[in-house]
């Protein structure tokens, strides 16, 4: 549970960096996104979850 807090507050630290640093082009991604198409945002959130996994095996071995 104590990994899982710490992965979660690490995406939270990386985020709000971005957000922070460079809020223009963060607000433009996120309207972006309410044009593309559902079957975009699916292959994106299925590529960002099979790197997530793979990265994580990797570096757990």
């Amino acid at each position: 549970m104590i990994e899982l807090l710490s992965a979660l507050g690490l995406v939270l630290a990386i985020e709000g960096a971005l957000y922070a640093a460079f809020p223009t082009v963060m607000r433009r991604a996120l309207a972006s996104l309410g044009t593309q198409p559902d079957q975009a945002l699916r292959f994106g959130g299925l590529l960002a979850l099979a790197t997530g996994v793979a990265l994580v095996w990797m570096v757990r071995g």
